[in-house]
């Protein structure tokens, strides 16, 4: 059988992603070098190692900022401690948290003044999830395991919600759900979907494709949550095998023995150049055939913070 490639689409960049790596670009452009940002703005290695080249500062807490420089917060958001300390150092910030990550946060504001039980279903020690709890730390608890819903503390099991992580598994996160509504039977929703569309469309395209792969390859960086679950997204829906690489060059030959039929994704923080790199690996080694699957087409844009756009040159 000849060999080929099946490509999701929707792959790669998201919104939230586009907007927050758009704007150090354009704080750089706009204010010039060094703009520091603290932690990685978006979850690839590829992307913080080219913005570090141009002049961006990364750094893991505001205390390393200088007093009275340029701080941009990452697409995971922060937590309002964070603004505050930011605030006394001075700092100048620009927020380029993903607008449905500040939609969670909103979401959990406001369950927490109407004094609910938040049960925040996400991974433990990740920065969305940080700064989500830091909006209402009082009224959150973090359940990222099985073992986690039994651990769970609640003072009215009539006021209790759930929101979660967006770039969570679908699959996984209604699993959790199910599981904690049978300890809470009126464990209420939030008011829309928390895992975020580009996660979901990403996930779909892979469930799509690879009951036909014998190999899933996701293009994407370690500590990337939506990457990390493409792969096992993949392995649950068919796929024989399945591997993450941040690079093409990461991709081992002993993967291609006896395989016909490769599926490419890439998460949500990857930008499609390393995609199109990895094909034109792909295709060194037989795989020269490329068939996109499509399973949704996304339009969603979102405006630049508004720190940034009052100082663009209209």
């Amino acid at each position: 059988m000849d060999k080929r490639v099946l490509l999701a689409k929707p792959r790669g960049y998201c919104a939230g992603v586009d907007r927050a790596v758009v704007t150090v670009e354009k704080a750089l452009e706009q204010y010039g070098a060094p703009v520091y940002v603290r932690k990685e703005i978006v979850h690839n290695k590829h992307v913080v190692e080219t913005l570090s080249r141009r002049g961006a500062i990364f750094v893991d807490e505001t205390d390393e900022v200088p007093e009275g420089a340029l701080v941009v917060f990452s697409a995971h958001g922060v937590s309002p401690a964070v603004h505050e300390e930011a605030a006394s150092r001075q700092l100048r910030t620009i927020d380029a948290t993903c607008p449905l990550v500040t939609k969670v946060h909103n979401e959990a504001k406001r369950f927490a003044r109407e004094d609910y039980d938040i049960l925040l279903i996400g991974h433990e020690g990740h920065e969305e999830v940080e700064g989500t709890y830091g909006e209402a730390p009082s009224h959150i608890q973090l359940v990222d395991t099985a073992e986690d819903v039994d651990k769970v503390v609640v003072r009215d099991p009539s006021k209790v919600v759930w929101l979660s992580q967006t770039t969570l598994s679908v699959d996984e996160t209604m699993v959790r759900v199910r599981q904690l509504q049978d300890r809470f039977p009126d464990l209420q929703e939030p008011p829309s979907d928390d895992i975020c569309y580009a996660t979901s469309n990403r996930q779909t395209a892979v469930k799509t494709m690879a009951p036909e792969c014998d190999l899933v390859l996701v293009v994407g960086s370690k500590n990337s949550s939506n990457s990390v679950r493409l792969v096992e997204v993949a392995l649950q829906a068919g796929a024989r095998a399945s591997y993450l690489v941040d690079y093409a060059n990461e991709v081992d030959l002993a993967w291609l023995e006896g395989v016909t039929t490769v599926g490419v994704t890439s998460g949500a923080s990857v930008p499609d150049i390393l995609v199109m790199e990895l094909l034109e690996f792909l295709a060194t080694h037989g795989y020269g055939d490329v068939e996109e699957i499509t399973t949704a087409n996304e339009k969603i844009a979102f405006a630049l913070p508004r720190e940034l756009r009052k100082d663009m040159v209209r």
